[in-house]
């Protein structure tokens, strides 16, 4: 059995770190600091995707947290409510849909054991797993430019320090950072070290 990674988020008041982990544990740091500290700003990003993160803070502390469930299951849950299933082997989340193909692409998946369904769902899975460093990497890399872009695009060197990280020179990016305040960088730097570890092992 596999398990989803939890995804981390950034609690920031200006250049401040304020928490740092999952939704629930940041959310509820951030309410508690807009109960406490109201004028004062507020900012939440994803470590998955470095995009500012929305959190509705209204109400008490457990209306927060009961707003952030659905919030979840709304990503890729389908539309149309569960229908009761009759007698026989249940779905298990298969979707159909429809896939056209050549008439030896149909020989070919015919005479493979399993049948066409069995077929198509490992060969779709093993070009996700071919393919899924690299996209991980990709992703990881532009989830540290959107946070430094939102939290250090004024700040000295900022432009430089992009070139490097695209460039893929971790030590000059280092070295770039390494003035600008201390929590900011020091999420950069993690953000981007994720984005190095990735790229490490989609060349493996």
């Amino acid at each position: 059995m596999t398990h989803e990674p939890i995804v981390k988020y950034a609690f920031f008041s200006g250049e401040k770190l304020i928490a740092h982990g999952g939704l629930e544990e940041v959310a509820t740091a951030a309410k508690r600091w807009r109960d406490e500290r109201e004028s004062e700003p507020l900012a939440v990003y994803s470590d998955e995707t470095g995009r500012a993160v929305d959190l509705d803070l209204r109400g008490s502390l457990q209306d927060v947290l009961a707003r952030l469930a659905p919030a979840r299951d709304d990503m890729g849950a389908d539309t149309e409510p569960p229908k009761r299933q009759g007698p026989g082997r249940p779905k298990l989340g298969v979707v159909s849909k429809e896939v056209t193909l050549l008439p030896r692409h149909w020989d070919w998946l015919a005479q493979q054991p399993g049948g066409a369904s069995v077929t198509l769902r490992k060969l779709v899975e093993a070009a996700r797993r071919g393919g899924g460093g690299v996209e991980a990497a990709r992703r990881s890399q532009e989830a540290a430019y959107r946070f430094m872009s939102a939290m250090a695009g004024d700040y000295p060197g900022f432009e430089e320090a992009s070139r490097a990280l695209f460039a893929h020179d971790f030590g000059r990016f280092d070295q770039l950072v390494g003035p600008w305040p201390a929590d900011v960088r020091d999420h950069v730097r993690r953000l981007v070290a994720i984005a190095a570890r990735d790229r490490l092992a989609a060349a493996l």
